[in-house]
Order: structure tokens, then C-alpha cells, then sequence
């Protein structure tokens, strides 16, 4: 009798498929690792020098500011912290510019800094806002921010 014999081994490549193999990409990632974790060491770590050079002052005083709010009603009146200040018809805003130049005197002599915010309100007219900005150049005051007022 005769008897057969199975061969052992591939039968064909093409009908084995192992799939995706993560063994070499956990490999890989631990090398990257490995590498990132013995440059880190290679950093040098800086430190500062706190050193008192001749001739240098303290830590100066914080400086205060001073917040200033201008308003631009929509009939062109001007209002400055509330207060009317300049009528629709003043197009040099003189009173304006008056107190702000005794604003910028007096916080130039305290230390301090100015600040304005213009508020106009939505249907102001523009040249009324150009008026309350000329005045402010007249005083030198550069520190002008706009908001926009609540409804």
C-alpha cells in the first residue's frame, strides 16, 4: 500500500497574508524615543545672573494712569467723563483741549500716564470725532483708544 505523503511547507506565497505588523513600528518609535530622551540631556541649562552694576537704579515706582473717557453724542455734542464740554457748533473744541492740556501737565508732574477712550456713539458725526482728536493732539496726548459704547 502505498501511502502519500503531504509535503510540509508553503503550499503558495500568494495565499498567506500576515497583516499589518506593529512589532517594527513599536520598534521605531521606541528608537525615536530613545534618541529624544539622550538629547535631552544634552541641554545646557542657562541661569541668570543677578548682578547690581554700577550706577543702576531700583526697580522704579509702577506708573499710574489716568483714564480719561470722551464721548461723541450723535447731535455732535461732546462730553468728557459725562460732563458736556463742547456744544455741536464749537468745531475747535477749545474748552477741550484746555482741560486736557492741564491733564497732561498735571500727570506729566505726577508721574503718571493718560489715557483717553473716545466713545462715539453709532450716528455721531465723523468730524466731530476728528475735532475731539485735533483737541488731543493739541494737549499731546498719544495714548487714545476707541470703544464702542452699550446699547
Amino acid at each position: 500500500m502505498e501511502t502519500k505523503k503531504k509535503k510540509r511547507g508553503r503550499s503558495g506565497g500568494s495565499d498567506i497574508h500576515l497583516g499589518f505588523q506593529i512589532a517594527p513600528m513599536i520598534d521605531v518609535v521606541f528608537v525615536i524615543m530613545l534618541f529624544f530622551m539622550v538629547m535631552a540631556g544634552q541641554q545646557q541649562v542657562e541661569n541668570e545672573l543677578n548682578l547690581k552694576l554700577p550706577g543702576t537704579m531700583e526697580s522704579p515706582t509702577p506708573i499710574q494712569v489716568e483714564e480719561t473717557q470722551v464721548r461723541v453724542v450723535e447731535t455732535g455734542e461732546v462730553l468728557l467723563n459725562d460732563d458736556p464740554i463742547g456744544e455741536p457748533g464749537d468745531s475747535g473744541l477749545k474748552n477741550l483741549a484746555a482741560t486736557m492740556v492741564r491733564l497732561a501737565e498735571s500727570s506729566k508732574a505726577s508721574q503718571s500716564k493718560v489715557v483717553v477712550t473716545i466713545m462715539a456713539d453709532e450716528f455721531a458725526p465723523y468730524q466731530r470725532v476728528i475735532d475731539v482728536l485735533n483737541a488731543l493732539a493739541v494737549a499731546r496726548i498719544e495714548n487714545v483708544t476707541f470703544e464702542v459704547p452699550p446699547q
